[in-house]
C-alpha cells in the first residue's frame, strides 16, 4: 500500500493587531479597536481580541502571537498577563475570579510581537516570520470575529479541510458584486460543490466587470461572488513572498498587502478554498461594529 506523508500539526496562529483604527476614532484614541467589548453567548463582555483567541484555540492551536504597536504591548499584556488589583478581585463574583485565572493560564499561551512600522497587513504578518518558525500556521485577523453555524468552530472547519487536502486554506464567504471594491475575491472549479474550491485566482479588490468576465463561479447565483472570509492556513512559505515584496518595494495603496502575496502562493503550491458554514463579524467600522454588537450573539 503507499506510504502517505504525515499531515504537519497546526500549533500556531497569528493574529495581526497593530492598526490605528482610525476609522473607529475617538474611542481608539483610548482604546485598541481589538479590545472593544463584544457580548458572548455567555452573556459576558469580552474584548474582541479574546474571542478571536478562543477561535484559533477551538480548532486546537497550542500557541498565538499576537502583532501590536509597541506602545501598546503593555495594554495588551494587562488582560493576559496580569492579574485584577487585588480591590477589584475580591469585588468580583465567584464566577469572574474564574475567569479572571483563565485568562492568565491563556496568556501563558501568547507572546507578543511588535511591528515598529505599521507598513500595512502584509508587513505586519511578516512581523510573525521568526515566531512561526517554517511552519505553516493559522492566520486571523484581529478586528474579525466569527460564529459558526454548526457545533465546529469556523477555525476548526477549515483545520478539517487543511488534514484533507494537505495545503493551504483559505475560508470564503459569498458577497454581493457590488461589496467587491471592498474584498478580495477567488475563483476556481469546485472540488466539492459549494464546500471546497481549486482556486485558480485571488484578486484584491477587483471592478465589477472583471469580476464578471474572470472570476464567477457555478452554483453561487447572479453576480454573487466568492470572497476571503478572513481566516487562512498557510505555509510558511508567505513568509519568502512578503520578504520579496518588502525588499522590492512593492506596494499597494502605499502599504505591502497580503492578497498579491496570496496569489504567488498559490501559483507556487496551490490552494484551496472552503466556503464557510458561519458568519464574519467586521469590528472595523462604525456601522459594522454595531451590527456586531446586536446580531452576534
Amino acid at each position: 500500500m503507499p506510504v502517505t506523508e504525515p499531515v504537519t500539526k497546526i500549533k500556531k496562529a497569528v493574529i495581526p493587531a497593530a492598526g490605528f483604527g482610525t476609522r473607529l476614532f475617538p474611542a481608539t484614541k483610548v482604546v485598541k479597536k481589538e479590545l472593544f467589548p463584544i457580548i458572548d453567548r455567555d452573556g459576558r463582555a469580552k474584548p474582541a481580541i479574546l474571542l478571536i483567541i478562543e477561535e484559533a484555540i477551538s480548532a486546537g492551536i497550542e500557541e498565538v502571537a499576537i502583532i501590536v504597536q509597541p506602545q501598546d504591548k503593555k495594554t495588551f499584556k494587562t488582560l493576559f498577563n496580569r492579574p485584577p488589583s487585588a480591590e477589584l478581585f475580591e469585588k468580583l463574583t465567584p464566577e469572574n475570579q474564574k475567569f479572571s485565572k483563565y485568562l492568565v493560564d491563556l496568556g501563558d499561551r501568547i507572546t507578543f510581537l511588535t511591528q515598529e512600522q505599521q507598513e500595512g497587513y502584509g508587513h505586519a504578518v511578516y512581523c510573525a516570520r521568526e515566531w512561526v518558525d517554517n511552519q505553516p500556521f493559522l492566520l486571523l485577523l484581529g478586528d474579525h470575529i466569527y460564529r459558526s453555524h454548526q457545533d465546529k468552530s469556523c477555525a476548526q472547519q477549515l483545520m478539517e479541510v487543511y488534514h484533507r487536502h494537505q495545503n493551504n486554506v483559505i475560508g470564503l464567504a459569498t458577497v454581493k458584486g457590488d461589496l467587491l471594491h471592498k474584498v478580495g475575491c477567488v475563483t476556481g472549479n469546485w472540488q466539492e460543490e459549494n464546500t471546497t474550491l481549486n482556486i485558480s485566482e485571488i484578486a484584491e479588490k477587483p471592478s465589477l466587470e472583471y469580476a464578471r468576465e474572470k472570476l464567477q463561479v457555478s452554483g453561487i447565483g447572479e453576480d454573487n461572488f466568492l470572497s476571503i472570509f478572513g481566516l487562512y492556513i498557510l505555509s510558511p512559505t508567505i513568509f519568502d513572498l512578503l520578504a520579496a515584496d518588502i525588499a522590492n518595494n512593492v506596494r499597494m495603496k502605499g502599504e505591502f498587502q497580503l492578497t498579491t502575496c496570496l496569489e504567488k502562493l498559490r501559483a507556487a503550491e496551490g490552494m484551496t478554498g472552503y466556503l464557510v458554514d458561519g458568519k464574519l463579524f467586521d469590528i472595523g467600522m462604525p456601522n459594522l461594529y454595531l451590527e456586531t454588537l446586536t446580531s452576534f450573539i
